[in-house]
């Protein structure tokens, strides 16, 4: 750390100002209304804080836990200083993908393949490398040949022609990856980790989360509530990820059009799913051209692409939902993976 000159007395650093709202005390504390957050995480984006100042700005919010003002006014800031899509680029499904697979197989990357089949344009983002031993999205994709992209106008060319572009945050908001990054050297996630799965840089209709803790569902819909999201749907997927598993009954969160509802996707695995010891695409592509069967991925495609459905869909039921993406599944293009 560099000397500080103590001889004469220094001008309060403009970011100081929501490092003390954030932590003046027990009393003296409070969180950032939804424009200072935005102010705040601007200047953060922007270069504007000192180093220091954002390690304490993340820490202080990570101890107190973010509010739904403050992560919705943090996702307004990333918004206004990210590169900007084209203001024709639509898509009708963004799914954010930042946590990588661990235990088993990517096998929701199997159900974006059957929802840009059924001819839904699908949107993905993500970042991978900020957690160790997991297989990202990212990587998964280049793996199986599927369209990942390096700037918005490849984004629009691969919408076109195969309904699925996969966007790095690394090129959609530079200085946000960069903070997803400090996980190791901060040793705890941050807001950031919650903030960029409701990023929806296309604005799309429909967004589906996954989170790691139950407890974060309502604090993903409030924000999306207040960032005025048509559609949000929100559930604890594997490792993370948006992706059912099969084995467990899920809890889902639906947000349409300000009103928000819960239902229960009941499990239909009984048997409980052994760990891979490594993730890998071989499995997916093995299934999807019908050379081998694996049960579990074949219900975690089916899930997974049914709650998508349902967040595209909200007046279907979840049997309509579950009926359409077994038909979907059926008649599926093999040839898709090569």
């Amino acid at each position: 750390m560099a000397d500080v000159d103590s001889s004469k007395p220094r001008e309060e650093h403009p970011f100081a100002l929501y490092i003390r709202t954030l932590g003046k005390g027990k009393t003296g504390t409070r969180s950032l209304s939804q424009a200072e957050a935005r102010d705040a995480f601007t200047m953060v984006l922007r270069g504007q804080a000192e180093a220091l100042q954002v390690g304490a700005f993340l820490m202080l919010l990570r101890v107190k836990e973010e509010s739904p003002e403050e992560l919705a006014g943090f996702v307004e800031a990333c918004r206004a200083v990210m590169a900007q899509p084209p203001a024709t680029l639509q898509a009708d499904l963004d799914w954010s993908s930042y946590a990588g697979k661990k235990h088993q197989h990517p096998w929701y990357i199997l159900a974006m393949l059957l929802l840009a089949g059924a001819g839904y344009r699908i949107f993905v983002h993500g970042s991978r490398g900020h957690m160790p031993a997991r297989l990202y999205t990212e990587d998964s994709m280049a793996a199986l040949g599927l369209p990942v992209a390096s700037s918005w106008p490849e984004v629009a060319q691969q919408l076109e022609a195969h309904q699925l572009s996969y966007l790095p945050l690394a090129h959609i908001c530079p200085p946000l990856q960069s903070l997803m990054l400090l996980r190791p050297l901060l040793g705890l996630r941050s807001p950031v980790n919650t903030l960029t799965r409701m990023l929806n840089p296309l604005r799309a209709k429909a967004s589906l989360q996954s989170i790691f803790h139950p407890a974060y569902a309502r604090l993903h819909q409030e924000a999306d509530n207040l960032l005025q999201q048509p559609r949000a749907l929100v559930f604890k997927g594997d490792s993370g990820e948006v992706e059912i598993k099969p084995h467990a009954d899920t809890r889902v969160q639906l947000l349409d059009a300000g009103v928000s509802r819960e239902s229960t996707w009941p499990r239909c695995l009984t048997d409980r799913h052994e760990r891979v010891d490594t993730p890998a695409v071989d499995p997916l592509r093995a299934l999807w051209k019908g050379e081998e069967r694996n049960d579990y991925g074949v219900q975690a495609t089916r899930m997974t692409t049914a709650v998508a459905l349902l967040v595209l869909e909200p007046c279907l039921a979840m049997d309509e939902a579950l009926t359409r993406a077994d038909s979907l599944w059926q008649s599926r293009d093999r040839s898709r993976l090569g």
